[in-house]
């Protein structure tokens, strides 16, 4: 039996965890990490190339590419193991050159990763309790030099190299700033810091022996070869009529008012653990980028400073970039995600012309360098890089029968609708309540959605998504419309509604279930729906007379999701017990092992011979129908969490779709093209 292949097409998404999570592959090409992949993004003609992580990965935590730009360092924990894949970017696909995962010293993870300026050799710190260097001739999987950077289990963020010297490599974190010399086979610190040791969030080097450093009380210093040469300081200050503002103050010294700071970043809670409550008021100085003219560097939830050197003299010209504001419901008082989110990495492109800036709402904005704003040193704002993502877990996920579209929403308090064709955003809108469940009229026009307080029904407009009904029916986690789109269903704990879309009243309230329902789904004719809950039941019911048609329970597993077959005859059901189930006539036909992996999520072709499940793993299995009972599946690594729901489409013309929340399956003659939502 062939196997069901897939193949990736389009991700939106953003990791901000990662250390390091925006490179430039060349002027329009950029690289960041989504879901369990490394996305290649050309900006202009706005295709996606993937590279994949490892198999079994756990987490992505740190990126690096070569200065020559033909290599890209990963770090990884797979299998609780910390493993550094060095890929070649100059081939295509790109291909694994280097592996390193065999290691003489202890390790749990690798937190920073930095190449050498001739590509040669990488640098690795290794996390607390080791907080390790080393020092690797990566080629030859050689260590050249280790040596522990700090002894009192304080974290390290950041190490780097020299811009033009092998041997120089800088190390700064939480009461840490060394300066090191790679000589006679051994790492030497090189110079020793005078004075208060502060927290060192983020440095870059300026010159060959000058590096501009933050820290987490908005100070940034200026070091020549180990000694501080220059200060300045970002403030918050109070306004007096309500308004925001920047002074300039002379001596280095600037005022900028600021939010209290709140989000995270790779080992942001262990900055928040090490800075005292007063400095949380602080703008914390998370991202530094140097270019030719100067430095960029965050300055507070919102803003970046862009200092400009002025002359020989270390005097800079101050200009703030703001980041721009995303659209909010009218009625909420909350002030929007721009306001609230950090600058965790900022990356100037090879010509300098753009500066691209990762947030901690899981945003990428980018701004022109030739700006006149910029030039005049006037205040300039940056625009989104391709368009607003969610910066939260993804709740609910709905794709359209008749129009290219996907719906999704979130614990962000957002809704986006998308173009699975275009790849772009076609909708977006945040509101006062979480979004816990979501669906798309078959016709594109109208959205059914569960938010904490009430499920409202809801037009899509050119440029809005306006409620028109609401009930009262609150945190619902599952609703749906039915395939003819005269019906929806909305799910109240262990209570099924279903509403006509005529009158849009309650016509049914099905009860039964003794636990959570998790999963509903109708068959294709709208007669019957299906559910399945945490009380191990899976019910048929019809819906002429309101009764249960069939019955499934079994009491030993919690059901996660169900789905059924083309010609209404099998129901599949996944849960906690690692099978796939076929029911039918209230009898389980068969059960499939899921081979030590928990089923997240299931869906079925329009064809009813391709199936795709979810895992806890955040892998995609795709298999043929009828399922075989041993390991005829193809896997591929989507995710860095657990898969949480599946659903599938039919476009304006004949191929289906099946879509997975955070991905989308696009079947193309014999090969599977997948959407990821992360």
């Amino acid at each position: 039996m062939s196997s069901v292949v897939a193949q990736s097409l389009h991700v939106f998404g953003l990791r901000s965890r990662v250390a390091n999570n925006i490179l430039y592959f060349d002027e329009q090409i950029i690289i960041f990490p989504s879901g369990n992949y490394c996305v290649k993004y050309n900006v202009d003609q706005k295709w996606q190339k993937f590279i994949p992580g490892s198999d079994r990965s756990q987490a992505m935590l740190a990126l690096s590419i070569s200065p020559n730009r033909r290599y890209l360092a990963i770090s990884e924990t797979v299998q609780e193991k910390p493993v550094i894949t060095i890929y070649e970017l100059s081939s295509v696909p790109c291909r694994k050159r280097r592996v390193l995962n065999n290691f003489d010293f202890q390790v749990q993870k690798f937190i920073s990763l930095a190449f050498s300026p001739d590509s040669k050799y990488l640098l690795a710190q290794t996390s607390p309790p080791e907080s390790n260097l080393v020092y690797w001739l990566w080629e030859k999987q050689k260590v050249m030099a280790i040596i522990r950077t700090d002894t009192q289990n304080n974290p390290v963020y950041q190490v780097s190299f020299s811009p033009q010297d092998n041997t120089q490599v800088c190390v700064t974190g939480n009461g840490v700033f060394k300066l090191l010399r790679f000589t006679e086979g051994t790492l030497k610190q090189a110079s020793f810091q005078r004075g208060e040791l502060q927290n060192y969030l983020a440095h870059t080097w300026v010159a060959n022996d000058r590096i501009i450093v933050g820290t987490d009380t908005g100070k940034l210093f200026l070091f020549e070869s180990g000694e501080q040469r220059w200060e300045t300081s970002i403030m918050v200050k109070e306004p007096t009529l309500g308004s925001k503002s920047l002074d300039v103050i002379q001596e280095s010294e600037s005022l900028i008012e600021f939010p209290p700071v709140s989000s995270p970043l790779p080992s942001y809670e262990q900055m928040v653990a090490a800075s005292s409550h007063s400095q949380m008021s602080m703008p914390q100085v998370f991202a530094i980028a140097a270019y030719s003219k100067g430095f960029a560097c965050s300055a507070g939830p919102g803003r970046v400073l862009l200092f400009e050197k002025m002359g020989e003299k270390d005097v800079y010209r101050e200009t703030v970039l703001h980041l721009e504001q995303l659209p909010v419901d009218p009625q909420s008082s909350d002030p929007s995600q721009s306001d609230k989110q950090d600058i965790l990495c900022l990356c100037f492109s090879p010509s300098e012309e753009t500066l691209v800036a990762s947030t901690s709402k899981n945003q990428l904005y980018s701004i022109t360098m030739s700006l006149t704003e910029i030039s005049k040193g006037e205040a300039a704002h940056f625009e989104y890089l391709m368009y607003p993502l969610h910066s939260a877990p993804i709740t609910g996920l709905a794709t359209c029968i008749r129009k290219p579209l996907i719906a999704t929403c979130s614990l962000d308090r957002s809704i986006h609708i998308w173009n699975y064709e275009t790849n772009t955003l076609e909708l977006y809108k945040e509101y006062q309540e979480e979004a816990y469940s979501i669906s798309l009229h078959p016709s594109g026009h109208f959205i059914v959605v569960g938010f904490a307080d009430k499920l409202r029904l809801m037009n899509l407009l050119v440029d809005d998504i306006r409620s028109f009904k609401e009930y009262s029916v609150r945190g619902s986690r599952e609703c749906s419309f039915s395939n003819g789109g005269h019906l929806f269903a909305a799910v109240n704990g262990n209570v099924i509604h279903i509403y006509t879309t005529t009158n849009l009243e309650n016509i049914l309230s099905l009860k039964g279930h003794t636990g959570k329902i998790r999963s509903i789904v109708w068959n294709a004719d709208d007669s019957k729906l299906i559910s399945g809950g945490t009380d191990g039941a899976v019910y048929e019911w019809n819906l002429s007379t309101g009764k249960r048609e069939t019955e499934c329970v079994l009491k030993s597993c919690s059901y996660n999701c169900v789905t059924i077959s083309p010609d209404a005859k099998i129901i599949f059901a996944v849960g906690t017990d690692y099978t796939l189930k076929e029911i039918a006539d209230s009898s389980i036909l068969r059960e499939i092992p899921a081979f030590d992996v928990t089923y997240t999520a299931i869906a079925i072709s329009h064809s009813g011979r391709m199936m795709f499940v979810g895992t806890s793993l955040g892998t995609i299995r795709a298999m043929r129908y009828p399922l075989p009972l041993q390991k005829e599946f193809n896997e591929y690594q989507a995710h860095a969490g657990p898969v949480t729901k599946v659903s599938r489409a039919l476009s304006p013309g004949t191929q289906s779709h099946t879509c997975l929340s955070h991905a989308c399956f696009i079947p193309r003659t014999s090969q599977w093209l997948f959407c990821l939502f992360v």
